[in-house]
């Protein structure tokens, strides 16, 4: 692993404007995203940091667990297995949540990843894939507005021809987009198009047992990424959740996932306690380097994680 020196490190933070900028930006992203949904009536609720249990992912990381009191737990990934649990409690929740995902060096070039990252979580019961989909284009839609409107200056620096993006987004399906720009579709239609839009019916191989299959047709899920433009890709995952015991069975045998790792939710969904629900995450960097017009997530905060790099 490189290590950074912590000198430079720290003089790069007090020597450039650009992580001041960044700090002030990323603040009001916060207060205007907790606004929105506080009005839509939303529920902040803490984040859960570490557990026995939590996203296995679709790709492959390192480990990040531990031995505590000969139990096995991990640094979450993310929230999804909470949020399902959470929503029984109060409808509508959302987590300002960290994630540690222990990805490999090579994703460092991409520009929009980072081993230590927050999403803003949400999750909402008895909703579908379009509900999440209107409430995120609504929330962003805002942000972007009260940025305009009390950023000017300051979003001039950086992205000059920021606009608040048009409602509703654009959709394409995976297969329409594979079948017109193949396999590098994500990156191909986000450097074409001019604002935000969703790509939705991930095949059922390229996600995980909790995104719920389409009843109509079962080789694909009622899940979405959101795209940013100009070449930024994927700020948004989400979509319909699996919440019946045999469904999330059969989804963990179809992707190899060993059911003695999800023992207590397979309990709950097991005692009809898991219901309808649908949510995603939004990757506050992501965010904030599409709003900011930058080339690295790393350059959104301080004490970046970069894959492959150490920092404080």
């Amino acid at each position: 692993m490189d290590h950074r020196d912590i000198i430079q490190q720290v003089k790069q933070y007090t020597d450039t404007s650009i992580y001041r900028d960044s700090m002030k930006l990323q603040d009001i992203i916060l207060t205007e995203f907790r606004s929105f949904l506080h009005q839509k009536g939303f529920l902040e609720i803490l984040p859960v940091t570490v557990s026995n249990v939590t996203d296995p992912l679709n790709h492959e990381v390192f480990h990040a667990g531990f031995s505590y009191y000969q139990e096995q737990f991990t640094l979450t990934k993310s929230m999804i297995i909470h949020k399902q649990i959470a929503v029984l409690v109060h409808e509508k929740i959302y987590c300002i949540s960290p994630n540690v995902r222990l990805e490999i060096s090579e994703k460092a070039r991409s520009g929009k990843h980072l081993y230590d990252f927050v999403q803003l979580d949400m999750e909402m019961l008895q909703a579908g894939r379009e509900d999440v989909m209107d409430i995120m284009e609504e929330m962003i839609s805002y942000t972007i507005k009260m940025l305009l409107e009390t950023q000017q200056e300051l979003l001039g620096k950086y992205h000059p021809d920021l606009k608040v993006p048009s409602l509703p987004f654009k959709k394409i399906s995976v297969k329409d987009a594979l079948d017109i720009y193949g396999k590098d579709y994500e990156y191909e239609l986000s450097i074409r198009t001019k604002e935000p839009f969703w790509v939705i019916d991930m095949p059922i191989k390229d996600r995980e047992f909790y995104d719920r299959q389409n009843d109509y047709n079962p080789d694909i899920l009622l899940d979405f990424d959101l795209i940013y433009p100009k070449g930024f890709g994927e700020g948004i995952s989400g979509g319909e959740r699996e919440y019946e015991y045999e469904h999330i069975l059969k989804r963990m045998k179809m992707k190899g996932t060993p059911e003695k790792n999800y023992e207590d939710y397979l309990k709950l969904a097991k005692e009809n306690m898991l219901k309808p629900s649908a949510g995603c995450g939004i990757g506050i960097e992501r965010f904030t380097r599409y709003i900011m017009n930058l080339d690295h997530v790393e350059k959104t905060r301080l004490f970046s994680k970069v894959p492959g790099i150490s920092s404080i």
